[in-house]
């Protein structure tokens, strides 16, 4: 509901931000989560276990004196209306100070009429013409919701779990250098300005400049790019980034909260939280209903008792009778069946649904943004091309290449010896090898001299390329990284190596354009490779090279245009993006941080469960709005009797059979929600 920000409103900060709350509930869940639905657990299970045996003893001939049978009701219903319905009246307490209404006031104040009636026939039995009871209405209702409140928050997903996920990634301890012997120190007291080691295949502790030494540097958790990058001496690095293949001399720059994991960590956390709270659709009717129902209460009363002169037991009777019967038990279910049933829906697709929220926003959604490594492509590097420029034959080839590059550690020499290895190749260990940083690699095959690299490495050699270079620049073109071969200093072949796009992909890019959605790929990875993938799928909206946080601002942006956004993402880098979109869709093959940011988690990797998943979610969202109308239809039906509008012509009898009128109310009101729901069961698409 909306929330004014205001002397009286709830708030609390964080990160220097103010965030206002429209009960105490919220904000205690907003706080300590954790807390906050173990608590709901105990309330649940209390009221189960109270609200069971009070049903019986209401519908069940257990105890035949009706004033004992009632008593022990009024016992066990205490606990239920005080301590398990006591977010109901915080609720209530805090709707009235902020002068509006809200689902806590409705099931309070019907609660508590439902409660005070039956405890005055308990007490007094004779005031009232009629001698039913609803404390089984009462405790039923409260635990329903607070069981529906329990099932969405147990389905949500939670900003403080992922924001661990992302700080687990920066290593405990760092070897620093000081008064010239090494030490190894925990990261925390790492100093700007200290000298760190970092050896091959070690995260880099904090963020810092190269002093000394050059290596390959795995930075896909920050660019989402999977071939690692050289660096080299006056190079900047990013904490938590790997070093691949040498030794480094890093001299810290950024450390604690200014390093640009802490960052991203920030932005994650902020961006969940700083999300306005779903304006649920129950809290918009409640915000006119309650008053209407309060107004027809109390109208009701005054006419009865001042007009029609019935009697001071009649009017109160006529005002409680109208405020019991407007609270619907089977909203507690409305919103949870439908949750449940769709979920499980989506289950046997292998598409997991956090939370209703996330499905109502999904059904507004009208442009998709992808990230491109690990979601639009494999999100490895892989053999493409093999073009022989020389005398030798593909397997010779792919011979010397892979044996040259079976002594490095680097991904392009990783994905040629895969071919290799595929294709039945047994590759002979060489001789003589030499890592040649940003370059490539020199080694002695076979008793040959074998050289593999950029074209900046044949150049280094004086190999004459020259006649290959529009050849090179067409494959680099087409988004591929090129690598020659030269035997015994003659060039012999091109390899070209990409990140290859998946299956899926390009159907996927189809359908929902068909569906009139906008697709706009996003990624840290460099345009011109950006732009060769986006021809291939059909994307024409392409933003390249951007950081993590430059993630979150172009989502940001298309936002601020009016666009309704999911991003779709696997990796760290996507993190802050997918939390900041209205629905954060994250692929169940990439890291945990991603998953736990985003609110649709696609179990398989395949693409075409993106448009299904929105499908499900437009289609479980039209069962919520169903079954919340069939939640207050039942009962808004029964207002107009409860009000007295048959004691004309049946007389003030009438008020013996409203609780059984309220009862069939409850009972098919929440039949019809729970088939209402199942027909989900019959969800299926054509994709």
């Amino acid at each position: 509901m909306y929330v004014e920000e205001g002397e009286h409103s709830l708030t609390t900060t964080r990160h220097g931000t103010n965030y206002y709350f429209c009960s105490e509930a919220c904000l205690v869940q907003f706080q300590a989560p954790e807390k906050a639905v173990a608590s709901l657990k105990r309330m649940v299970a209390l009221g189960a276990i109270l609200a069971i045996p009070i049903a019986a003893l209401t519908y069940l001939p257990i105890i035949p004196d009706r004033g004992v049978n009632n008593l022990v009701m009024f016992v066990l219903s205490l606990p239920v209306q005080f301590v398990v319905g006591s977010r109901f009246y915080r609720g209530s307490y805090d709707a009235l100070r902020s002068r509006t209404g809200n689902m806590d006031l409705l099931i309070g104040l019907g609660t508590t009429a439902a409660w005070l009636y039956s405890t005055i026939v308990t007490f007094a039995p004779g005031f009232f013409p009629s001698s039913a009871t609803y404390f089984e209405t009462s405790a039923i209702i409260i635990t329903l919701i607070q069981t529906g409140n329990l099932l969405e928050y147990i389905t949500k997903g939670r900003a403080s779990e992922a924001v661990r996920r992302l700080l687990s990634l920066q290593p405990t301890v760092a070897s620093v250098m000081r008064n010239g012997i090494e030490t190894r120190i925990p990261v925390e007291q790492v100093e700007v300005g200290d000298t760190m080691l970092v050896r091959p295949g070690e995260r880099v502790p904090v963020d810092g400049k190269i002093i000394e030494g050059s290596s390959a540097i795995d930075e896909s958790m920050i660019t989402g790019e999977s071939i690692p990058r050289d660096r080299h001496t006056g190079d900047e690095v990013i904490g938590a980034t790997v070093n691949k293949t040498r030794l480094l001399k890093v001299q810290a720059s950024k450390v604690g909260q200014d390093t640009v994991l802490s960052q991203i960590a920030k932005l994650v956390e902020e961006a969940q939280i700083g999300k306005a709270p779903l304006q649920r659709l129950a809290d918009r009717v409640a915000e006119y209903f309650v008053p209407s129902v309060i107004l027809i209460a109390t109208s009701s009363a005054l006419f009865w008792y001042f007009i029609a002169k019935i009697g001071l037991a009649f009017s109160l009777l006529a005002f409680v009778s109208v405020v019991i019967i407007a609270c619907p038990c089977a909203l507690g279910i409305a919103t949870p069946a439908a949750l449940l049933v769709g979920t499980g829906k989506g289950a046997e697709f292998g598409i997991l649904i956090k939370g209703g929220d996330q499905l109502e926003e999904a059904g507004k959604v009208n442009t998709i943004v992808f990230d491109k490594t690990g979601t639009l492509t494999m999100g490895r590097p892989s053999v493409t091309d093999i073009i022989p420029i020389g005398k030798l034959s593909e397997v010779q080839i792919l011979d010397y290449a892979g044996a040259a590059e079976k002594g490095s550690e680097h991904p392009l020499a990783q994905a040629v010896i895969e071919l290799a290895q595929s294709k039945g190749i047994f590759l002979s260990d060489p001789s003589d090898f030499e890592a040649l940083p940003g370059l490539g690699a020199k080694a002695t095959v076979q008793g040959r001299e074998v050289l593999i690299g950029n074209p900046e490495l044949m150049l280094k050699f004086s190999i004459p390329i020259e006649t290959y270079l529009p050849r090179i620049e067409d494959l680099q073109a087409q988004g591929k990284t090129v690598t020659l071969l030269a035997v015994d200093r003659e060039p012999v072949a091109l390899i070209s190596l990409a990140d290859t796009v998946k299956e899926s992909a390009a159907r996927t890019v189809a359908v929902l354009k068909k569906n009139g959605l906008g697709v706009v790929m996003l990624t840290g990875d460099n345009e011109r490779t950006a732009k060769a993938i986006g021809r291939i799928l059909g994307i024409d909206t392409i933003i390249a090279n951007v950081r993590p946080d430059q993630k979150e601002e172009a989502v940001k942006k298309l936002q601020a245009d009016g666009k309704k956004v999911a991003m779709v993402g696997d990796g760290i880098n996507d993190a802050p993006a997918l939390a900041a979109a209205d629905v954060g869709i994250a692929i169940g093959s990439g890291t945990d941080v991603a998953k736990e940011t985003g609110g649709i988690i696609l179990i398989k990797d395949d693409m075409t469960d993106v448009p299904r998943a929105l499908e499900l979610s437009k289609a479980t969202v039209r069962k919520i709005k169903e079954n919340l109308l069939w939640a207050f239809f039942y009962n808004v039906a029964l207002i107009p009797i409860a009000a007295g509008i048959l004691v004309p012509l049946l007389g003030a009898g009438i008020y013996q059979v409203l609780p059984l009128l309220a009862g069939a109310a409850m009972a098919i009101s929440s039949v019809t929600v729970v088939s209402n729901s199942l027909l989900l069961r019959r969800f299926s698409t054509k994709i």
